[in-house]
C-alpha cells in the first residue's frame, strides 16, 4: 500500500492510513527522502494517527528516515502516536531517540516553522537583520 505524501509550502506530510508491511515501509523512506531533494523540502512529519501497533521495524524505518531526511537537510517530526503504542514502545524498548514527536498534525507544523525561525537566525549576519518578507 503506497502512502500519500503531500507537498505542504516547504514541507513534506506523508499519512500513514493503515498498518504497512516492511516493503511498504522501505518504500516510503526511499519516497520520503527522494522528494525531500527535489521539492528541496526544509520538513517532514510523518503521521502514524492511524496505527494502533509499530514494531522494531517501523521504529527504526521511522529513525531511518528522520536521520536520513536530517542529512538532505529537513528535519523531521512523528505525530500522533497514540498512547497504546507510547505505552507499548516503552515497554519493549523501542525508542526514537534523536526524532522530534509530536502530538497531532499541528503541533508538528508549529515545530518545523519553530526549527525554520531558528535557521534564519544561524543565518544572520553579525549585527544583522533579516527580513521576513
Amino acid at each position: 500500500m503506497e502512502v500519500p505524501i503531500l507537498k505542504q509550502g516547504h514541507y513534506l506530510i506523508a499519512s500513514i492510513q493503515s498498518a504497512l508491511t516492511d516493503a511498504d515501509l522501505s518504500q516510503l523512506r526511499e519516497a520520503l527522502i527522494e522528494r525531500v531533494g527535489r521539492f528541496r523540502a526544509r520538513g517532514v512529519i510523518v503521521d502514524v494517527t492511524a496505527l494502533d501497533v509499530m514494531d522494531s521495524f517501523a521504529v527504526r524505518t521511522l529513525r531511518d528516515i528522520a536521520h536520513m531526511a536530517r542529512l538532505r537537510g529537513a528535519d523531521t517530526v512523528i505525530v500522533g502516536i497514540q498512547p497504546e503504542v507510547a505505552f507499548a514502545m516503552v515497554q519493549l524498548g523501542l525508542t526514537l531517540k534523536g526524532v522530534a514527536t509530536a502530538l497531532d498534525l499541528e503541533e508538528g507544523l508549529a515545530f518545523l516553522n519553530q526549527q525554520g525561525e531558528g535557521r534564519l537566525e544561524d543565518r544572520r549576519p553579525p549585527g544583522g537583520r533579516i527580513d521576513r518578507g
